[in-house]
Order: C-alpha cells, then structure tokens, then sequence
C-alpha cells in the first residue's frame, strides 16, 4: 500500500491522465455499443412460470401482460350511445399498437361483467403478446397516454397493468444532482475548505463515471435490469465519497502533525487506505451474496453493484493520491495553514468532545451495552411480523392513473378485480375441455372468489395443442393476505380435487401468483443468503485482524442493526405508524426483493465503519499496548469522521427519493 500511495503521489500527472484515458475510452465505447439490459424474469419450478410458458409455446398471444382500461361515466350509464362510440373509438386505436394482440371490450358478447351493477364504471382488458419487460419505455408511455388523454368531461380513461405502471414512471436523474449536493454540504461542514471538500466529489464522480459505462457494456455479456445502473450509482456514490473522505481526513491530519505532503499521502493511504480496501471488500461481497438466493434476476444487478464499489475503491486508492499530490495543504483551511507556517504542530487527532464522550461510555460500558441492545431490539420487534409481498396500484401516488384506475376498478367491482388469478391449462382432448369447466366451476365456488370470466380455448400453434383460460377474480386486493391465502388454497386444495382423475394439469398464474411466487422463493432462500454473507465476512475479518472476538461483535452488532432497519420499515409501510408524515396514505406488504437488496448494502456499508474503526483502534494498540487505551483514542481520533460518513450516507440515499 505505502508503494501505491507513493507511485502515485510521484506520478500524479500519469495517474491523473490515466485515468480520465480510461473514462473518456470507456464512455466512448458505451456510446458506441449502446446498453443492453433485458428485465429477465424467471422463476423456474413454480406454477405461475410454468403458465407463462405454456402460453409462450402453445399460445403465444396470449402469453403477455395483460393491462385493464378502466372506463369511468361521469353522467349516464357506459352502455349510452355517445359513451360506447368514445370508448370504441379508443378501443380500436389500442388494438393498432404494437403487440398488443386483443382488446377485450365490455360491449362484446359474454363481457358484460366488465360492466358495473350501477352501469357507470368498466373495464377493457387489453393482452399483449410480451412479458412488460420487453415493452420498451418510451411504448409504455405512449400506451398510458394514448389512454389517458381520451377522458373528456364525460367519460374517464385510466389504464392499469404492469405496462402502464411501467409508462407511469418517472425516470430522472436528480436524485444523484441532490446527492452530489447533500454529500458536498456536509464535506465542507467537516473540512471547512472548497478544495478538500471537492476531492471526494471529483473522485467519486471519476469512478461512477467508469462504474457507469463498464456496466453498460458488461450488459452485453451478462444479463442485468434496468434498474442495475441506478442502484449502481446509489450504493457507488455513498461509498465513494465515504472511502475518499477516511482518507483525506487521515491526510489533513498527518500534515497537521508536521509530515510533509507525500509521506501524509503514504501514512493515510496505509492506514485509512487499508481499511477502505478490506471494507470495500466486504461490500462487493455482500452484493455477490446475491448468487446464493438462485434468482439469476438479481445476479446481474449484484455484479453491477459490486463493479461499481470496486472502482471506488481503485480510485480511492490511486486516484485520490495523485490529487492530493496536486493540492498538497491546500486542503487545510486557511488558519490550519497559517498555524504550519508558524511551526504550531498537532500532536494529537483526537476530537476533545469523543473523548469526553468515551471517557463516560467507558465508565458504564455494561450500562451502554445493555441499554443499546434494549432500544435495538425493541425497534427491531416489527419485523418479526414482516409480510413479503407485492405492493398493487393502490399504494400509487393518488394522482397517477394506476391509482386512479386501481380505485375506479375497486369501487364498482371490487378491489380483487385488481389482480386476478388465471387459470391455465393444455387441453388435448374434449373430455379435457370439460374438465376444465368443472375446475373453473369449483375454484369461482371456492370461499373468497367474487367473480371469474368465461372459459376461452386458445389454438395452439406450431403443432402445439390448444390452452384453455380463465381469469378468477378474489375479494381481497392483489397485495392483502386474503389473496395470497386463495392462491394457496387453489393450488394445494380446489384444483387437484377437481382436475383427479381427468388427466388435466390446470396452473394458477397471473401476474398476482408471480409476485406470490417470487415472495415465496426469496423467503425461502433469505437465511441461506443472510448465512454466507456474514460468513465470508466473519472470515475475512478474522484474517485482517487475526480475531475472533471482532468479527463476532462486528456480525451480531450489524446483524442487530439490520433488523432494526427492517423493523422501522415494517413498522412504517405494512403496519402504518406515521406513515402518514412521509406522505403514504395506504400501507402493504414489503417488496419481497427489498430485504434482499436491503441487506447487504446495509451490512456491507456499516461494515466499512466497523473497520475504519477498528483499524485505528488496532493501530493505537499497537501503539500503546492497552485495550482500554486503544478504544478511547481510536474512538476519539475517528468518530467524528464516521459520523459524518454516515450523515453522508443517509443524505445521498434520501437524496434518491426525489428522484421518483
């Protein structure tokens, strides 16, 4: 390490052009090449993924989304001449677009259950022939607005489906221009000069930068989503600020004790650098854990993450040197320079207010210990009745014309029409087609279902036999547990009790049974993911610190804090306290993917704090050869610093609310 940092404080002007060679190459390339993220979603070895299949071998126009026009009367009845020809008109403008390949409208014979009891409110099911990934943005707004703006002032137009919530989305960038800012407000606070404060920024930016264009081009080999790039600059521009700010800060304080500028880069790159290095590490290891839940959806996503912390950490450690060797004490403040200049020299980097602070946490350490673990565990307790699941359209912004169709569909037919559950079936002979008739029957019979639709036959194409479909509708909403509680039931009990006997494999799916079964398969693999992340860190820490007790109080510390985390979570979004204070009027189950990107980002990045730590407190052992000592001063030398990596922290991913 003391060599690299050396390298490149001599070399700055070779490092410095090294790097921008890189990013303006790689930038190019990715212009050049363009991007190639795909939202692959499979679930192999689940019901709702085998109906998705069925239907792309044997029927393929049907194997799409399937999105509802919901039609709203402001005066008279939807069957009144003037209303039926606007939604005809509209209807027909739909069935042009591409992929779309019928559009099931209320007036058609055997539709009028799309047509409320009070004749006001209905709905147009529109079904494409490909899954909402492959429906591109600028499509899906086009859908949404084409939709929208037929409403005139007497008929309404919204649109709900996985595509329209799709074409619904605002996709903008100013959640990193508020993050950059946030992180730049507090970087001056600490150091109290625009220099300093901006080397971090431009290191960090360098970084994203390359992060930024390798992923793009890497999502030409490997799959990822499309979201990979954003949750990238996320974790990316945290930790990059982070890394850059241990190790300017371990910098202004070497200068401040008289060394001069290149022996302060070694010093801090040897110290600070080497704990940005292992806490990196960890990062990237966190993220990689995501291959052990079996989701290849999210593998892509874990590389990206990880791609983009470790050039953070590259820059961190070649980059920043070279700078520094740029500015040299231009990164002090004024009077700190003036001090030097007059030979008045530090000799100690210790914040006078964490000793005090120390000085009384080490006088009742069980009091503290206990005390912390109590509030912990008692914000953890939400999270013990955490429901995974799928948020429906009703817990959209109330503006949105999801929400707004969420909630027509809901008052005139009710909330389950949201969400139907499909039946699906390969039909070989007629004895088949009226089996399936008789499941049907039995699952519209079954406690919780409202309403189902008519059986459709499919022909089959390309040799394959024909599908037999149907929609059943529940009386729960989409994301309640009522719903999910049917789906179980239907599979496990109601369609094999009908189907005995008559040959017939009848699956559950719809997009209600995938979020379901993608619930189902990340809860099933949470603790083995959970396990081997913190195992491989609980390793290598023990090899960085030749440790046993350290790693085992950095692994339940953090694990403690990650069911904290979860419980505010729980506690807010599913169980409603105070939601209402950030703006959510309706509560839901938790994402079923959020845990999982949850917890290594948050076990990951407060990792890297437990090491920065401990790595200067194991320097002042060394140094002193007392325990009680070595905690006092490194905690005293380094919490000032942690905190405000860590208010950095909280700001740059408050930022990326603001950007939808």
């Amino acid at each position: 390490m003391r060599n690299l940092a050396r390298w490149c404080f001599r070399h700055r002007v070779v490092a410095l052009l090294g790097w921008i060679a890189v990013l303006v190459a790689l930038t190019a390339l990715h212009s050049a090449a363009g991007s190639a993220y795909s939202d692959n979603f499979k679930l192999p070895h689940t019901q709702s993924f085998d109906a998705v299949r069925l239907l792309q071998q044997n029927a393929p126009k049907a194997s799409g989304d399937s999105d509802q026009i919901v039609i709203a009367s402001q005066s008279g009845r939807i069957t009144d001449p003037s209303i039926r020809t606007q939604v005809s008109s509209l209807l027909a403008r739909v069935a042009s677009f591409p992929h779309v390949t019928a559009v099931g409208s209320p007036y058609q014979a055997g539709r009028s259950g799309q047509i409320s009891s009070s004749g006001r409110i209905a709905f147009a099911t529109v079904t494409f022939d490909v899954q909402p990934n492959k429906v591109g943005a600028s499509s899906a707004k086009q859908f949404v607005q084409t939709v929208t703006s037929a409403s005139t002032g007497a008929v309404e137009f919204e649109v709900e489906g996985q595509i329209a919530s799709a074409g619904n989305q605002n996709n903008s960038s100013t959640g990193l221009s508020f993050g950059f800012l946030a992180a730049a407000v507090v970087l001056f606070i600490v150091f109290g000069s625009l220099l300093a404060m901006s080397l971090p920024l431009l290191t960090a930016a360098m970084s994203l930068g390359t992060g930024v264009a390798v992923i793009g081009l890497l999502s030409h080999v490997i799959s990822m989503a499309s979201f990979s790039s954003e949750l990238a600059l996320l974790i990316g521009l945290g930790v990059g600020v982070d890394y850059a700010l241990f190790i300017v800060t371990r910098y202004r304080q070497g200068l401040l004790r008289g060394l001069d500028a290149e022996e302060a880069v070694v010093e801090a790159v040897d110290t600070s650098g080497r704990a940005v290095l292992f806490a990196g590490v960890i990062v990237c290891i966190a993220m990689l854990g995501m291959f052990a839940l079996g989701v290849s959806f999210l593998y892509g996503v874990a590389v990206a993450a990880a791609v983009t912390v470790a050039l953070t950490v590259v820059a961190a450690l070649t980059l920043l040197p070279a700078l520094l060797g740029f500015f040299g004490r231009l990164v002090l403040r004024r009077r700190e320079r003036r001090a030097l200049r007059e030979g008045r020299l530090r000799t100690s980097d210790e914040s006078a207010a964490w000793a005090r602070w120390m000085g009384w946490m080490q006088g009742r350490p069980a009091l503290f210990a206990a005390a912390a673990a109590c509030v912990m565990v008692i914000i953890a307790i939400p999270f013990f009745s955490m429901r995974l699941g799928s948020a429906d359209a009703g817990s959209d912004p109330a503006g949105s014309t999801t929400r707004k169709a969420y909630d027509l569909l809901a008052k005139g037919f009710g909330p389950g029409y949201n969400g139907p559950l499909q039946l699906v079936a390969q039909i070989t002979t007629p004895g088949e087609r009226q089996a399936f008739v008789r499941v049907l029957a039995a699952a519209a019979r079954t406690p919780g279902v409202v309403g189902s639709t008519q059986p459709r036959l499919l022909p089959g194409v390309g040799g394959h036999s024909p599908v037999a479909l149907a929609d059943v509708y529940p009386k729960g909403s989409p994301q309640d547990a009522s719903t999910a509680n049917l789906l179980h039931t239907l599979r496990n009990q109601v369609v094999p009790a009908a189907e005995r006997g008559s040959g017939l494999d009848v699956l559950v799916g719809g997009q209600t049974a995938i979020f379901d079964d993608f619930s189902h398969v990340l809860s099933r693999k949470l603790p083995l993911f959970i396990g081997v992340v913190v195992l491989l860190s609980f390793v290598l820490l023990m090899a960085v610190f030749r440790s046993v007790a350290i790693p085992l109080t950095a692994a339940l510390m953090n694990m403690l804090s990650a069911g904290a985390a979860f419980g505010v979570v729980t506690a807010i979004f599913q169980n409603g306290w105070g939601a209402s204070l950030i703006g959510v009027d309706k509560t839901g189950p938790i994402e079923a993917f959020l845990p999982v990107l949850m917890f290594p980002i948050l076990f990951g990045l407060s990792m890297d704090y437990e090491v920065f730590l401990v790595t200067r407190i194991f320097e002042e052992w060394h140094r002193r050869r007392d325990n009680r000592e070595a905690v006092m001063h490194g905690v005293a030398a380094t919490g000032r610093t942690i905190t405000a990596a860590a208010t950095i922290m909280v700001l740059v991913f408050g930022a990326f609310i603001l950007g939808g």
